[in-house]
């Protein structure tokens, strides 16, 4: 994919290759990051209620350019340039949600919205609980999180273990365009709070994609298979998607037809998918850039061994990011799981199952 550096760091696509002969021009390559932009204008055109504020997001466009246009098209009133105080954006919101609109906040980048955690924890949470229900927060704080693109420390966490621990949150991550679009219309629409999580690393990934006519998405706590398969399960999302459909098909070398499930959301949880596949594969592996010791994969394979035992032929494995503050650049590729990684566990399922078929269950 051909891109283009930008002052801020991010990269932005360059132009489109034309479409194919023959090929339907409404349908063309389309960055996932446009469907996010397009999902905001569109929130914004049917609902006044909506309003864009963040650091950046209005003048500059975002970072990553998904907010690009939106101050020109609706008024600086409703697409805000911020203060660099994430504490206070976020209190922000709450105040607006409280009086009828419905905030979507960007937090520039995953560790930078470690400051309005207190806002998120106390009031953005509890409110509809705090209330009996009679006061929601329909608020969408959307986060780019996750490595892969070269950044510094506070540019790369996988933050996602913090926030499906707080009760009162919904927890979302699109894998691909079609997705980014549809999710994050669900969460604006959403009368619970949304933490829309939103992978860097495919900020710029191209899918034929049609804006005038998006693809409808299934109700918010739906997963969905990627990829069929009869060996395993890869239980994955957001960033680590394309690793597993990559593993997948180096793993049909072996012998392996591995089935890839992308969670999509991570609050509310899909049980029914997860553990279909799981009954019909008899193994799973989770994937995912968090850190394994307490990270979402640790509560994934506790709640599929607790469904699933009787069907399982070996334990579930996790493949993760390390236990450390996220490395520097050059290190990264090898703190992230990727194709080898996966595959290695590939290969420790196999030993798995021939010592539980030995006797050792």
């Amino acid at each position: 994919m051909s891109t283009a550096a930008t002052g801020s760091g991010a990269a932005r696509p360059t132009a489109a290759p034309a479409s194919a002969p023959g090929a339907d021009p409404a349908r063309k390559p389309t960055p996932l990051a446009q469907a996010l932009g397009q999902a905001l204008r569109d929130a914004m055109a049917e609902d006044p209620a909506v309003h864009v504020l963040g650091e950046d997001v209005g003048t500059l466009g975002g970072v990553f350019r998904v907010t690009d246009g939106l101050a020109k098209e609706f008024g600086e009133d409703r697409c805000t340039d911020t203060p660099l105080a994430e504490a206070g954006i976020l209190g922000a919101a709450v105040g607006m949600a409280m009086y009828g609109l419905r905030p979507v906040v960007e937090m520039q980048f995953d560790a930078f919205a470690y400051p309005a955690f207190e806002q998120l924890v106390s009031h953005v949470a509890r409110m509809r609980n705090r209330t009996r229900g009679a006061l929601p927060l329909p608020i969408t704080v959307r986060v780019p999180y996750g490595g892969g693109i070269g950044g510094v420390e506070h540019h790369s966490d996988s933050s996602e273990a913090y926030y499906i621990a707080t009760p009162g949150l919904h927890v979302l991550t699109p894998a691909t365009v079609a997705d980014a679009y549809g999710l994050l219309r669900q969460a604006i629409a959403s009368d619970d709070p949304v933490v829309f999580l939103e992978p860097k690393r495919l900020y710029w990934a191209k899918d034929t994609w049609d804006p005038a006519h998006p693809t409808p998405v299934e109700p918010i706590g739906r997963a969905v298979v990627r990829r069929a398969g009869t060996s395993a399960t890869l239980l994955t999302y957001g960033p680590s998607v394309p690793v597993c459909l990559e593993a997948a098909e180096a793993a049909r070398a072996e012998g392996w037809e591995l089935e890839v499930v992308d969670l999509r959301s991570l609050v509310p949880f899909d049980d029914e998918t997860v553990c279909a596949s799981v009954r019909r594969t008899g193994r799973a592996i989770v994937v995912h850039e968090s850190g394994s010791f307490g990270g979402p994969g640790g509560e994934i394979a506790a709640r599929v061994t607790e469904r699933c035992f009787h069907h399982l032929e070996a334990p579930v494995l996790r493949v993760a990011g390390f236990d450390i503050p996220y490395p520097p650049p050059m290190l990264e590729r090898h703190h992230l799981p990727g194709v080898d990684r996966v595959l290695d566990a590939v290969d420790r399922l196999q030993w798995e199952s021939r010592w539980t078929e030995g006797g050792g269950r």
